[in-house]
């Protein structure tokens, strides 16, 4: 697959030049010009490479401001820089969470909130999707030992925002841990685009932990790890994932500097991904396809089988329209989905384009 020209949602695909409808690049920032000569220039200073983990020679200069960038971003004391999104789910569940301790996840949470549990050692319980109720009586079960709690903020397969202030209240009516990991609400949910915590107004005591990814909204690659100046420092000790892997290529550093700054200075990106996810719901209601309550960019058509969901994508590649099948293990059974996404990127025309085809292509309900 290879993208058609910069800035734009067309790609080619096998030969097919098609627009694409599953990207996660929602501010249109994976080609930005300022983005992509960030990069050039880091790497012919700095090499491709950061030659080793953070913790001997690899941790560098534009690691250091980034990380002092996405504090002053996200309101918190201080901030780490993983490798991968997986990465710093996996090292902050086993930095927090003991043997005598318990993990509590959504049941829908993405595989490495899930997995983070399962490798703390700690007793993982998963209670039934934006459950809050539920969640309350396994931690009031609770006898012994730290309970952590992890939840999306935006659910990847969904598009809904978790209930974070009500699973806020339950942690602290029960001295529970919260961390939410925020991949897919940074940079384009709230007010300025600080994620799913503005849109909720929850502040950093209510939210110890904000996990953030940069492969999503800002568009290049990697992750952090967002809290107090303790936190920052137990995950510097204790996150394996954090210690024992070479460090984010400094290129990398550079390139997210520049696309954070640019999803600040360019705020009507924001607005336009958002604009774009109400017209597309518009014009899908009114087209009788059924849709999910998601209001964030990420636009799920449940099709329920995985066959349906194939033939699905498959007809709407051939009307020029990549949306991938997303089938089980990565949801339920019996839920298999188109999960269109709209990006900044995408022209007005194109989403008209989708909905005809969908409404060709989807039987109405």
């Amino acid at each position: 697959m290879r993208r058609e020209t910069p800035e734009s949602a067309e790609i080619e695909l096998d030969g097919r030049r098609c627009v694409d409808f599953c990207s996660n690049d929602y501010l249109g920032l994976a080609a930005h010009p300022q983005v992509v000569e960030a990069f050039i220039d880091a790497a012919r200073m700095h090499g491709v490479g950061a030659r080793a983990s953070h913790l001997v020679t690899g941790h560098q200069a534009l690691h250091e401001a980034l990380e002092r960038e996405l504090a002053a971003f996200t309101g918190r004391e201080r901030a780490i820089v993983f490798s991968t999104g997986y990465m710093a789910n996996l090292g902050l569940a086993r930095a927090l969470a003991r043997r005598e301790d318990a993990v509590y996840g959504d049941e829908l949470n993405h595989a490495s909130l899930i997995d983070g549990g399962r490798l703390s050692g700690a007793k993982l319980h998963r209670y039934p999707h934006v459950d809050v109720a539920a969640l309350e009586q396994q931690l009031a079960a609770q006898e012994s030992g730290t309970a952590l709690v992890l939840t999306d903020g935006v659910f990847s397969m969904d598009g809904e925002l978790a209930p974070l202030p009500a699973l806020a209240a339950a942690c602290s009516r029960h001295a529970a841990y919260l961390a939410v990991d925020d991949a897919h609400g940074l940079g384009v949910i709230g007010e300025t685009g600080r994620g799913s915590l503005e849109q909720f107004g929850l502040t950093p005591t209510q939210v110890p932990a904000l996990v953030g990814t940069f492969g999503k909204a800002f568009g290049t690659f990697g992750a952090f790890v967002a809290g107090s100046e303790d936190l920052i420092e137990t995950l510097i000790q204790r996150a394996r994932t954090y210690i024992y892997t070479t460090a984010l290529p400094p290129a990398v550093a550079a390139a997210t500097r520049a696309a954070l700054a640019v999803s600040i200075a360019e705020p009507w990106r924001r607005e336009r991904v958002l604009a774009l996810t109400r017209r597309f719901r518009e014009l899908a209601t009114a087209a009788g396809i059924k849709l999910g309550p998601s209001e964030t960019p990420i636009q799920p058509i449940l099709l329920g089988s995985a066959e349906a969901a194939m033939r699905a994508s498959n007809a709407l590649l051939e009307r020029g329209f990549f949306v991938a099948a997303i089938r089980p293990p990565t949801v339920p059974a019996d839920t298999s989905r188109l999960r269109i996404t709209l990006s900044t990127a995408h022209r007005d025309a194109e989403v008209e384009g989708l909905v005809a085809a969908l409404a060709d292509v989807v039987s109405p309900e």
